[in-house]
């Protein structure tokens, strides 16, 4: 993916994972790697991919519109082709953004990580059997008492 392009959230990675995102990546191929750390590098993979792309858009645009251009050049074809790319890209990339987000808030901080989970024991208590209700001496409806 793209281990080596930057992304907006690497700082957010950081600070949660503890360490930079290269050595995060060096870390996810290693034994006992958590599933949220997986997560959270090919997210930020397909951001910094998104993010890209939404740069390559833009630098064609700004190119396109410069100053210094020939206005015969102009396309609003392709202005309109780029709008919708960028549109898609601007998409994606908040999307992943997101995700992302979501992950790392819902991350356990670093120093819960570390310690082994507790987990209360539930103990089951065994009662016997109900036991059986008297039964009715007599065969007429029981009286309420009165006062």
């Amino acid at each position: 993916m793209s281990r080596d392009k930057a992304s907006t959230m690497d700082s957010d990675l950081q600070s949660v994972f503890g360490h930079p995102v290269p050595e995060l990546y060096e870390r996810a191929v290693g034994p006992g790697v958590s599933p949220a750390l997986l997560r959270a590098l090919e997210l930020r993979s397909f951001l910094a991919l998104a993010e890209e792309q939404v740069a390559r858009v833009r630098d064609r645009v700004h190119a396109d519109m410069d100053p210094d251009r020939d206005m015969g050049e102009l396309s609003a074809q392709n202005l309109r082709f780029d709008a919708q790319w960028l549109d898609a890209a601007l998409d994606a990339r908040d999307g992943y953004r997101t995700a992302l987000g979501q992950l790392l808030r819902t991350m356990p901080p670093p120093d819960q990580r570390s310690r082994p989970l507790r987990t209360a024991q539930l103990r089951a208590t065994a009662a016997g059997p109900p036991s059986a209700a008297p039964a009715l001496s007599s065969a007429s409806p029981a009286r309420a008492r009165r006062p």
